[in-house]
């Protein structure tokens, strides 16, 4: 049954890539079902069945909320986007520390986290409208711990993909971070789109 959401994934996805290619407005519908797809990859997996699990699906479940407010350009909109992405950020973090951490690699990873954070911070500060600086610090701050949680986790004994997952998101959000901050285009939604479905794809499947 998983292969089934995993085309619904790859086929929602492609479809989005084009329709943002060329400007449709299909891409309303066919973003959310993209989505909807991981979400569904997670329920098949047996998300229900265990705490990480529901702590995951809460986590996907935000990440298609931000996915539909993210279709709008408005900046309300945006900043819907922005708060439905933070929450399941930090529900990632959850579910990494109820999976169980390494305390040395965790704060090791953090401390690489926060170093790449510091840089990512210092890109994008001259391009952000002030009333902005804020929230973008909280999320930044937000996914490097996801990061560095995850990587705690997996050297704790957790599965590997949630390492390679929150890595995948972590490179989709520079990408929405250059779209709307630095340098908008298309060339930011050909690899930001494929890192944030495989990523979103990998840590719905590792509830199993």
């Amino acid at each position: 049954m998983a292969w089934v959401f995993l085309a619904i994934i790859a086929m929602g996805l492609t479809a989005t890539l084009i329709a943002d290619k060329r400007g449709l407005p299909i891409r309303w519908l066919t973003k959310p079902i993209a989505s909807a797809g991981f979400v569904g990859l997670a329920l098949t997996m047996g998300a229900t069945g265990s705490r990480y699990g529901r702590w995951v699906l809460m986590a996907l479940v935000f990440g298609w909320i931000g996915d539909v407010a993210l279709l709008s350009t408005s900046r309300i909109w945006f900043l819907a986007g922005l708060a439905a992405f933070l929450i399941g950020h930090v529900l990632y973090v959850v579910a990494f520390s109820v999976a169980g951490l390494a305390a040395g690699a965790t704060v090791v990873a953090t401390g690489v986290a926060a170093a790449a954070a510091v840089v990512i911070f210092r890109w994008l500060r001259p391009h952000l409208p002030a009333e902005l600086v804020g929230p973008v610090v909280a999320y930044v701050v937000v996914i490097s711990l996801m990061v560095s949680t995850a990587w705690g986790a997996a050297m704790a004994g957790a599965t590997a993909l949630i390492v390679i997952g929150a890595v995948a998101f972590y490179l989709s959000d520079v990408a929405v971070a250059r779209d709307r901050f630095v340098a908008s285009g298309f060339a930011n939604r050909v690899w930001g789109l494929p890192f944030y479905y495989f990523g979103q794809a990998l840590l719905a499947y590792s509830v199993a």
